[in-house]
């Protein structure tokens, strides 16, 4: 088997894994990584051969983007202190507590590589936490916290990484000089991404065609990165300023296909990327372990106590910092999503899993100094992150769900509803103020008007029934019954249309382009429900 069938079989298993694991009830990223070590123990299945520099821009910019598609601006801002608490203050004292570990236990770690360790395994990957904690029907507020989580703290985590990795191969370490790096790389990065996103945004304006868009957005969270990059800016944090500024002033309500169409193209990229990166991880294993050969015990101990030190940590650290945040918090943060109690945060503190950004970093280490010597220790750097990551998806992916079980931990469906009646409400208004608005320019009938106003507030009864009073709910489930009956007919008779155009591309002279335009119209009178 070569490298390109090897890729073409850890996509095949991104796609199997998806619903293997929605079966089994288990994370289809955890069942990845499991596949991909069962690869690596068939003999004809090849090593990995893939350039470390060039992992975290091809796998890092399309993840965080897609990542960036479920969350806003305001929930940023909103959740700006519990950010800041957890990717930013505990990725730094991760990094630096698990750098004075290493460098006291691990033989010929020098302090700057040990601070490169401690970046690499510090923040928790958005990637495992959302997989694993966004299928358990946890509080809407929480998924938010760990999305927000994962996103900056990588930002934080990579800058410091590259800022100890230059120290490692340059042989000097400067703590000033290291401060003014971070804040350079991260004004260099957000003027990248606001840049480029308005510049994208205007140009999206010039494209009248869906598919060109959406080409566009793939291209973008790369351009973005590499941009960044190459000022000495964070590609990360570029990355994220981009998705940000599109996701806040590129939307075109109106625009209900290419929505549609981006949505299910952004899921699709994330699925394929997310599931290489984590069959890459399982591949990966087995080299990495290699090089514990006779070293098994020294090893298996550095690696224990770095993962008890980012475990416990991690626990310690969020008990309190919960505890602020809900004393800190006012009636004018009510958009501020923080754990309510103490359930939530141990739920928190178990789905803080690594994953791609971790071996990402690791594979990155150089393999060399600025002497030509080996990078010190850059296989006990590789052993210790892997059996990180292989540790927090196997052991914490694996038994959360039995801890938000035992916990009790389960979504404010009330909330939920709630937040939906307010949208549906607001919906049906805006549509029944504009039909006025209508009406006072145009001539329309008293007909079509009572009948335009009917559907829309059954379009509002359709997405909250709650609008409604009992006794007129009760007529309205009625309705809608009667309704998906027909649905369901017409349905059966689209598909009969659908089937009969089809038919007609295998008959003699029939244009293939047409019987697609036709077939087209059919999938769109479909999609609308007619």
């Amino acid at each position: 088997m070569g490298q390109l069938a090897l890729l073409f079989v850890l996509l095949l298993g991104a796609i199997a894994t998806v619903p293997l694991g929605n079966r089994l009830g288990l994370p289809a990223p955890v069942l990845m990584t499991i596949a991909g070590a069962g690869l690596a123990l068939v003999p004809w299945v090849p090593n990995v051969e893939f350039p470390p520099e060039y992992i975290l821009p091809l796998v890092l910019p399309p993840l965080l983007y897609a990542a960036v598609q479920r969350t806003s601006w305001r929930q940023f801002t909103a959740n700006l202190r519990p950010i800041l608490l957890l990717a930013v203050a505990l990725v730094l004292v991760t990094t630096v507590a698990v750098a004075a570990v290493a460098n006291a236990i691990v033989p010929g770690l020098p302090l700057a590589a040990a601070l490169a360790l401690g970046a690499l395994v510090a923040p928790p990957d958005p990637v495992a936490a959302t997989a694993v904690a966004g299928k358990l029907g946890l509080p809407r507020r929480m998924v938010s916290i760990l999305e927000g989580e994962g996103l900056f703290n990588d930002v934080t985590a990579i800058v410091l990484y590259h800022v100890a990795i230059a120290a490692a191969v340059g042989g000097t370490f400067s703590a000033p000089d290291a401060a003014g790096d971070l804040v350079l790389s991260a004004v260099v990065a957000i003027a990248v991404g606001v840049a480029l996103g308005w510049l994208a945004a205007k140009y999206m304006n010039q494209l009248d065609d869906s598919t060109l868009q959406i080409g566009l957005t793939l291209l973008l969270p790369f351009m973005s990165y590499l941009i960044a990059e190459e000022l000495h800016g964070s590609g990360v944090l570029a990355v994220l300023a981009t998705a940000l500024y599109l996701s806040e002033y590129a939307i075109d309500a109106d625009d209900v296909f290419g929505r549609l169409a981006g949505q299910t193209f952004w899921e699709i990229v994330e699925m394929l990327v997310t599931g290489v990166a984590f069959g890459l991880i399982g591949l990966e294993l087995h080299n990495v372990f290699g090089t514990a050969d006779g070293r098994w015990g020294p090893m298996i101990g550095a690696a224990a106590a770095v993962i008890g030190v980012i475990t416990l940590l991690r626990l310690v650290w969020l008990l309190p910092a919960a505890w602020l945040a809900r004393k800190l918090h006012s009636r004018r943060d009510y958009d501020e999503d923080i754990p309510l109690s103490w359930r939530e945060t141990v739920v928190m503190w178990w789905s803080g899993m690594r994953g791609v950004a971790s071996v990402a970093l690791a594979l990155a280490v150089p393999l060399t100094i600025h002497d030509g010597k080996a990078f010190p220790a850059r296989e006990w750097i590789l052993f210790i992150a892997f059996a990180v990551v292989l540790f927090t998806l196997l052991v914490q992916g694996l038994t959360l769900p039995w801890l938000v079980q035992r916990l009790g931990v389960s979504a404010d469906s009330a909330a939920e509803h709630d937040l939906e009646r307010q949208l549906a409400i607001r919906a049906t208004k805006a549509a029944k103020k504009r039909l006025k608005e209508i009406q006072q320019v145009e001539d329309v009938s008293d007909d079509v008007a009572q009948l335009l106003t009917r559907r829309m507030h059954e379009m509002g009864v359709r997405i909250s029934p709650e609008i409604l009073d009992e006794e007129r709910r009760a007529a309205a489930k009625d309705r809608m019954k009667q309704r998906k009956h027909v649905q369901t007919l017409q349905a059966e008779l689209m598909s009969a249309a659908r089937h009969e155009v089809l038919s007609a591309r295998s008959e003699p002279g029939t244009d293939p382009e047409v019987v697609d335009k036709v077939l087209r119209q059919l999938d769109v009178r479909s999609l609308g429900r007619f």
